[in-house]
């Protein structure tokens, strides 16, 4: 595979690349979703956005599972993240992100199974129609999809005020990495 599809150790590849602001865009359009629900209650820009969510987290769910796999495969290629307590919190908050990025829309697809209605997004059939309402499977998503969500939304403000710390303050790199600008 060419270079600049995979990650080395100054820059991440093209597909690292466009995994990652995809990722941002279906995240943002799901958190505005959600905010303009709030705000608005019922209201036409609502039923827009909201009624796609489900789908746009299966899509989300593909990517998230997607971007794992590749991640691992280019494990070593990467942009090393330093030895100093920086370096390490940075990871940590990385593998943070990752956990809940995975956990959100896990528990939102066992919800989907659990109520037996069937689910099929963009009418691509995943799980069929039972009849049959397993709550033990609901429950986990009941109680944590929408406060783990909002959790992930904060550690991703957390994740750009990092960036924006990196690029104004420090001045260094990072922010070229993962723009493609190296």
């Amino acid at each position: 595979m060419s270079s600049r599809w995979t990650d080395s150790p100054l820059r991440y590849g093209l597909v690292t690349r466009v995994l990652h602001w995809g990722m941002g865009a279906l995240f943002a359009w799901q958190f505005t979703g959600m905010g303009v629900k709030l705000l608005l209650g019922r209201h036409p820009l609502t039923a827009l956005l909201v009624g796609s969510h489900k789908p746009v987290g299966t899509l989300l769910m593909l990517a998230i599972l997607l971007r794992g796999a590749w991640g691992l495969s280019q494990w070593r290629k990467r942009p090393p993240h330093p030895a100093t307590l920086v370096g390490r919190l940075a990871l940590a908050g990385h593998a943070l992100l990752y956990a809940l990025m995975f956990y959100v829309p896990t528990v939102a697809l066992l919800r989907e199974y659990g109520s037996g209605r069937g689910f099929a997004p963009w009418g691509i059939p995943l799980f069929p129609a039972t009849g049959e309402k397993l709550e033990w499977l609901m429950a986990p998503a009941n109680l944590s999809h929408g406060v783990i969500a909002w959790t992930l939304l904060a550690v991703v403000a957390g994740h750009v005020a990092m960036v924006a710390l990196h690029h104004f303050f420090w001045r260094d790199k990072t922010l070229a990495r993962m723009a493609g600008k190296l």
